[in-house]
């Protein structure tokens, strides 16, 4: 299952995601990437709220099918953190997590690694850190 995680204190405000993001569906706001939570289809209100069925999930990704879409609005509205928008075509946009592709381009660009692609690597990160502390710890304690 695809997830995009954010450590906004890594986020340089570079704006580099927002830039190459080809659904144009992220935002830097104040050094914050926002971006589409993909919620758990139960509680996603885009999905809920589509009168054509046009969101659906997949692999974990909360995605618009473009050619089922009428363009109301409906989940745009219905977004509690404003991550969908209607483009020039009235079709609804948001992230799909580069579903087809490996990783999110998004996190290809980041250059302080601000974003990442699943809690799995930002879980084993923080582990690692708090490996090195307890080791230190350790070394204090000895003495």
């Amino acid at each position: 299952m695809k997830e995009l995680i954010s450590t906004p204190e890594l986020c340089e405000d570079c704006s580099k995601c927002e830039r190459y993001c080809p659904q144009n569906a992220i935002r830097v706001i104040n050094g914050v990437p926002v971006f589409c939570l993909h919620c758990s289809p139960d509680r996603a209100p885009c999905l809920t709220v589509c009168p054509e069925d046009a969101i659906e999930e997949i692999d974990g990704a909360i995605i618009i099918d473009e050619e089922v879409c009428i363009g109301c609005g409906l989940c745009r509205d219905s977004c509690p953190i404003g991550a969908i928008h209607i483009n020039e075509a009235g079709i609804a946009k948001k992230c799909n997590l580069c579903i087809d592709r490996e990783k999110p381009i998004c996190v290809l660009t980041c250059p302080t690694e601000a974003l990442k692609m699943d809690s799995a690597e930002v879980l084993a990160e923080k582990r690692e850190k708090i490996a090195k502390e307890l080791e230190k710890i350790k070394m204090i304690m000895k003495y």
